[in-house]
């Protein structure tokens, strides 16, 4: 083990000590007000980005600014293939660009692009396209592989399902997360809303789940074609109001495993990954304790749900299954 993986596993962990934990969010979702939120908010690790005087869409979104940066310093520490875990870790930041590029080139507002400097797959190239056209033929010039399709909708969902498969590649760790995200996604697209799946997406699907899964057209038909590592995450879902408590599982479950990968006795990527992965579960559940502050009709239910560290019965952890 080299002395940068040393380096980057110490600091790791000493990151996700900027983690808000349980008792402060439940303390800042207890606030009366978003501006009393954002009061208690600005005082914390994710007071680098968030401001007082800001929306509840902007403070969220600054609660991601933050964790981008975070992952960002931690890349000076690590070694070459430290910084190709990171930067994988750090595309759903990449598919938000691009999904915001895209409402830009409709004439509609959006934010400005998360900075991921360095660790970026390819967005300043696909920053540069000034058509759906052109973003289709950076993104085929690019590790994203070409998403099949022109359509806006078609090319955030295919960078979604590749996504999966460039996590599995980079981190196999991560092989049951990614393949419970790919039949949440999968299963979003049956109840609710979805634009048709070009070939490429489901192909990226196909190699995560199965081509008998990724061609799916209902849940009864979804289900029994999931392989077990990917089932866990549709557990008791009926309908498309099951997906928001499926979603919080699949972070719950995460976080359980992302602990046993930062207790490795062994300096290396397993720290890495865990540490990141703590984090994100922290932004995520920052952002909903937010939203719970501004909602004057949210229930201790909603919230409950987002913090909730349990995990599916049957669903095998990284302490029974190095997952």
């Amino acid at each position: 083990m080299t002395a940068a993986w040393v380096a980057g596993s110490v600091r790791s962990r000493s990151m996700t000590r900027r983690r808000l934990g349980v008792d402060e969010l439940r303390r800042l979702a207890g606030e009366p007000s978003l501006e009393a939120a954002l009061a208690l908010l600005v005082r914390t690790p994710y007071g680098h980005d968030v401001r007082l005087d800001m929306s509840l869409a902007e403070a969220q979104r600054a609660v991601h600014d933050s964790l981008v940066w975070n992952v960002r310093v931690l890349g000076g520490w690590v070694p070459r293939a430290g910084a190709a875990l990171l930067r994988v870790l750090l595309a759903p930041f990449e598919i938000a660009n691009v999904a915001d590029h895209l409402r830009r080139l409709r004439g509609e507002e959006a934010p400005a692009p998360y900075h991921l400097g360095s660790l970026a797959t390819s967005w300043p190239r696909l920053a540069a396209a000034g058509d759906a056209g052109g973003l289709r033929a950076a993104l085929a010039a690019s590790t994203w592989g070409d998403p099949g399709g022109a359509d806006p909708d078609q090319i955030v969902w295919a960078m979604r399902l590749s996504l999966a498969d460039r996590v599995i590649a980079v981190a196999p760790t991560a092989a049951p997360w990614a393949s419970g995200a790919v039949a949440l996604l999968l299963a979003r697209g049956i109840l609710l809303d979805r634009p048709d799946l070009t070939a490429g997406a489901r192909l990226s699907a196909a190699r995560v789940v199965g081509p008998a899964a990724a061609a799916a057209t209902s849940l009864p038909e979804l289900r029994p074609r999931l392989s077990r590592s990917a089932s866990w995450a549709l557990a008791g879902v009926s309908g498309g109001a099951d997906l928001w408590r499926a979603e919080a599982r699949w972070w719950a479950r995460v976080e359980q495993d992302a602990f046993a990968l930062t207790r490795s006795p062994r300096p290396g990527p397993p720290v890495v990954l865990g540490a990141v992965l703590l984090m994100a579960v922290d932004a995520w559940r920052t952002r909903a304790a937010l939203e719970v502050a501004a909602r004057p009709d949210a229930s201790s239910e909603d919230l409950d749900a987002v913090l909730d560290e349990t995990v599916l019965p049957g669903a095998a952890g990284v302490s029974r299954a190095v997952a």
